[in-house]
């Protein structure tokens, strides 16, 4: 029956329990590659830390591979689609760009400045080993410049940046300061490359905005 909440969903074909159990496992899957790397984690270690049978690993993922692009497409959702989708999203001016980063630098710091981008992390161990993985990791840093470009079309809209300002290029180098940012900080464990690096781009687009008109000054 459609009300049925064990009833099979469309996508994908899962009950609920099902969704909930392929979930735990992602999840457990995701925790371990962010401290081990997916190279020094197994399959064995991803069931124990789930609580699940290798014969439930199995029935949800045909292979390790394909286990590894489910953590990729968590991890694009828990950085991006819960994180900075909704914070950019919110921004309404400079100040909202400046909380963002506040907000980003202080994740690192409570984080001791460990593991780095979960997303990045993910990117840096698969470019080069598994390409329908590496694709699914660059989709999520699409989605990720898309939220930022759409935050700085909406200021330039409202007037708030120069007509010439290109939101689409801003978007590309405020993420890559963002990763190059979060992977100092990692190796530092210190969150100062982090700030600066975010501090120099903000400052950037705050020059972009449009000349302040003078009171009493000469009508444009």
């Amino acid at each position: 029956m459609a009300n049925d909440p064990g009833a099979r969903r469309a996508d994908g074909g899962l009950t609920r329990k099902g969704a909930q159990t392929r979930q735990k496992i992602v999840a457990a899957a995701a925790g371990l590659i962010l401290e081990q790397g997916v190279a020094g984690t197994t399959l064995e270690e991803v069931r124990a830390a789930a609580g699940v049978s290798s014969s439930q690993i199995y029935h949800y993922f045909a292979d390790k591979e394909a286990l590894v692009r489910a953590v990729v497409d968590y991890r694009s959702q828990a950085v991006v689609g819960e994180i900075h989708e909704p914070a950019l999203a919110a921004i309404e001016g400079i100040d909202g760009l400046r909380a963002w980063r506040d907000m980003i630098v202080s994740l690192q710091q409570d984080a001791g400045c460990q593991g780095g981008c979960p997303l990045g992390s993910l990117g840096s161990e698969l470019a080069e080993l598994d390409h329908v993985a590496r694709h699914d990791v660059a989709a999520g840093f699409s989605r990720w410049e898309a939220a930022i470009r759409a935050c700085l079309q909406g200021m330039r809209d409202r007037g708030q940046l120069v007509p010439a300002a290109d939101p689409g290029q801003l978007a590309t180098a405020i993420l890559a300061a963002l990763e190059g940012g979060l992977l100092l900080a990692q190796i530092e464990r210190n969150t100062r490359p982090l700030a600066a690096a975010l501090d120099v781009m903000i400052t950037l687009t705050e020059s972009l905005a449009p000349p302040v008109q003078q009171p009493g000054g000469p009508a444009s």
